[in-house]
């Protein structure tokens, strides 16, 4: 399936923003309430009734003003039927599971999905009476073969979490069609502007904002984009749990988002660089980068992505760990965090988990996370800190 082309410049800059009035704000307030009043009880009830419907001002947790804009401007960047804000990236995952899952489902899930996924899965789904079968992410057409009566969703992503494999995005969403039932995928790496899945027969993308969407590592959002079949069972999901963003979220994404192309393809350049001077190094046995012909994958990502994250994977020769932690202690232009996406540079282990397939590579894994630093500062960092760790002679 070839890729759509697509220029998000403009919306990124006039979306998210009322019609234009003469003397306005450039961006929008922070937008603060909980109680909206009405003149009359039957205005009351017409919100009520409306409640779920994006754009209706009912009562602070179902959305204001400017949640509703950030919905409407995000559904424009995802070719999305409709949007829901949720408070966090973990949040707009497990909501949008909860909405497809009842006891005694069969929900597939890809074996390299980001950790707090499959914590949910196993630590609350299960609890409620969902099977969970974990595939191989790079099953593809294979997938059918998992297909049951029962299955409710299949939920993957791509690249993986920190493996960076990439599946067969239209293959997967394709099974997961012909069996009736949602294909749900995680697409934070990406962002809508390299990777819109809803264009490649996906029918609900899910992402953390907290990452690249907002992208200054100072605000917790999420947000799930969908196929008009599924905009409401997320919608009225999210609402019955009570999840609900914070105004200054919604204000801080906004004003993000208005940089979002500029800095992710610097992003991708930054990485790239990055990436091909660590695989030339000696204590590096290879990249794991979907950029690059070596990672898994590599041919999906060139035919439906248009580019690529400043996030990335490098196998180490085999090493301690208290070398690996020496390593990474010594860095001192590379901040140690779980997230990613924002502005500084970050570096952590990690140690992939599985349960469908093997990951027997007897390497240490180690996430980069390429920020907006000085590149030339970042290889001198690393240079000094690379000896530290064994090479393939050692």
């Amino acid at each position: 399936m070839p890729k759509i082309p697509h220029d998000i410049t403009d919306s990124l800059v006039q979306l998210g923003r009322p019609e234009k009035v003469q003397g306005r704000h450039v961006n929008l307030p922070i937008e603060l309430g909980s109680t909206i009043i009405f003149d009359t009880l039957a205005g009351f009830e017409a919100a009520r009734d409306a409640r779920y419907t994006t754009g209706t001002l009912y009562y602070g947790r179902y959305g204001n003003q400017a949640g509703f804009q950030l919905e409407a401007m995000l559904s424009e960047l995802e070719g999305a039927d409709g949007v829901t804000l949720t408070s966090s990236g973990v949040a707009a995952i497990s909501t949008t599971l909860i909405a497809f899952c009842v006891p005694g489902a069969h929900l597939l899930v890809a074996d390299h999905v980001y950790g707090n996924t499959r914590a949910f899965c196993d630590n609350v789904l299960t609890r409620l009476g969902v099977e969970i079968e974990y595939f191989d992410p790079m099953i593809g057409v294979g997938l059918s073969d998992r297909m049951r009566e029962t299955t409710c969703a299949v939920m993957f992503e791509a690249p993986g979490s920190g493996t960076f494999e990439v599946p067969d995005i239209p293959a997967i969403a394709k099974v997961a069609r012909d069996g009736g039932v949602p294909s749900i995928i995680d697409s934070t790496w990406a962002t809508p502007v390299f990777c819109r899945p809803l264009a490649l027969g996906v029918d609900v993308v899910v992402a953390s904002m907290s990452k690249y969407l907002s992208g200054h590592s100072d605000c917790m959002m999420g947000m799930v984009a969908s196929t008009a079949e599924y905009v409401e069972p997320i919608r009225k999901t999210v609402m019955a749990i009570g999840d609900k963003t914070g105004a200054q979220e919604v204000f801080l994404t906004l004003r993000g988002l208005r940089t979002l192309k500029m800095r992710m393809h610097h992003f991708d350049q930054a990485g790239r660089e990055m990436a091909r001077w660590l695989s030339g190094q000696p204590q590096v046995k290879s990249v794991l980068h979907p950029a690059f012909d070596s990672c898994p994958g590599h041919v999906f990502w060139k035919r439906d992505f248009t580019g690529a994250a400043g996030l990335f994977g490098v196998l180490f020769h085999p090493s301690s760990d208290d070398q690996i932690r020496a390593f990474v202690d010594s860095l001192q232009h590379f901040g140690i965090g779980a997230s990613w996406g924002g502005y500084e540079s970050l570096v952590l282990p990690v140690k992939p988990q599985r349960t469908a397939t093997a990951w027997d590579i007897q390497c240490q894994l180690v996430r980069f996370n390429i920020g907006l630093e000085d590149l030339g500062r970042l290889k001198a960092d690393l240079a000094a800190a690379l000896p530290l760790l064994n090479t393939a002679s050692e």
